[in-house]
């Protein structure tokens, strides 16, 4: 007996992919912000004065606060995030428990919503019901997978993370070369880095390159300017 043939889907992903790009986007938004913060940070500095021992407290200082306010932020809003989607299958698996028919009427005029018979949907919300009714509400009615909760913590060291390996390019490029080559690599290096996690993100969301690689770049650009600009007034004014 011939054994059957291996499918044409048999290597594709059936995980949900939409929470795995949800984290790698976030972490490119975390690199770009560190870029930025970082960039405009040092160049005015360096705008400001030539000393490379304050240049490494500035640049290290901004680098560990902005790590650690993305990884706070992070992590309160996706503790939030938890406590709501905790909330809410507690409230379903109660309902479930004291209302099993309005439960199951319910669940079968989901099914019918997204285009099934009314016989179809019954029938399909009755079978899942039977094998796992929590599983079959959570997944239609709420969208939660009560295995695959987000975590505050996961979620907390991925942006502080994300957000020091973008920031230590433009530190180490302030901190590494002369001081007659700083601020005009740094900008180059910077923008170079801009486009191209412009260009990661913009196709992590499917949608074209160059929009979001000119908004990044000339948003870095500014910013740039206008910290060196004010480097350059507070170096003058002997501040």
């Amino acid at each position: 007996m011939s054994e059957p043939e291996p499918s044409l889907h048999e290597h594709e992903p059936h995980a949900d992919m939409s929470g795995r790009l949800n984290w790698l986007r976030a972490g490119v938004l975390g690199a770009n912000d560190g870029i930025v913060s970082t960039a405009g940070l040092v160049v005015g500095v360096a705008a400001a004065t030539t000393d490379r021992g304050s240049l490494l407290t500035a640049g290290v200082a901004g680098l560990v606060a902005g790590a650690v306010s993305m990884a706070l932020g992070e992590y309160v809003s996706v503790s939030t995030q938890r406590d709501a989607e905790r909330s809410l299958l507690i409230k379903e698996r109660k309902e479930l428990d004291e209302q099993p028919e309005e439960e199951l009427a319910e669940l079968a005029a989901l099914y019918e919503a997204k285009g099934l018979s009314a016989e179809t949907a019954q029938t399909v919300a009755r079978e899942l019901t039977e094998h796992d009714p929590f599983a079959a509400h959570v997944d239609v009615e709420l969208g939660i997978d009560p295995d695959a909760l987000t975590n505050p913590w996961q979620a907390a060291a991925s942006s502080a993370v994300s957000f020091i390996s973008g920031a230590l390019l433009p530190l180490l490029s302030i901190l590494l070369l002369p001081a007659s080559q700083r601020i005009p690599v740094t900008f180059v290096v910077v923008l170079l880095a801009l486009a191209l996690t412009g260009t990661i993100s913009a196709r992590l969301g499917g949608a074209p390159s160059r929009p979001a690689v000119t908004r990044i770049v000339i948003g870095g650009a500014i910013a740039m300017a206008v910290t060196y600009a004010i480097g350059q007034l507070a170096g003058v004014a002997g501040i």
